[in-house]
């Protein structure tokens, strides 16, 4: 099997919640980044599928809001935390920073974009409310650059 990058990091040692850049590759003289944005202690938390996907639908919009060149965002299986590509190479710091303003837009929001039938392949599983508790608990804690606290 090929290596994955993502197996090579020691999830017993990281200290969430933490933004890293995972990987960055280029082809034909075009660069793409991985970011992995770590929002819960992996082995000892994870978010319910309800907050995972709803924090999807409201970081998919924020993050791009003020990060030039997000391709996309995407939850991780283990549910704590997301993975975003982007063009180029956006500093650790500006992603932290878009990141921070995605959480207190959250915050602020009363219904969740695109949960239809039309827009949604499951729009029956979102929570707004328990989007907004992770969301309080990531900003409350402080989101990190270094992934060894």
């Amino acid at each position: 099997m090929t290596n994955v990058e993502s197996f090579t990091l020691d999830h017993t040692k990281v200290k969430a919640p933490f933004v890293r850049k995972a990987g960055v590759e280029e082809r034909s003289g075009v660069r793409v980044t991985k970011f992995d944005l770590r929002f819960l202690q992996p082995n000892k938390e994870e978010m319910p599928t309800g907050a995972v996907h709803t924090l999807e639908h409201f970081v998919a919009g924020f993050m791009r809001d003020k990060l030039d060149g997000v391709i996309d965002i995407s939850p991780m299986g283990c549910r704590t935390g997301f993975y975003m590509v982007t063009w180029g190479e956006p500093a650790v710091k500006d992603v932290i920073e878009a990141l921070n303003y995605s959480l207190e837009k959250v915050l602020e929001q009363e219904e969740v974009p695109a949960a239809n039938k039309l827009q949604c392949g499951n729009y029956r599983d979102h929570s707004l409310e328990d989007a907004k508790k992770y969301a309080r608990q990531i900003l409350n804690k402080g989101i990190s650059d270094k992934i060894y606290g």
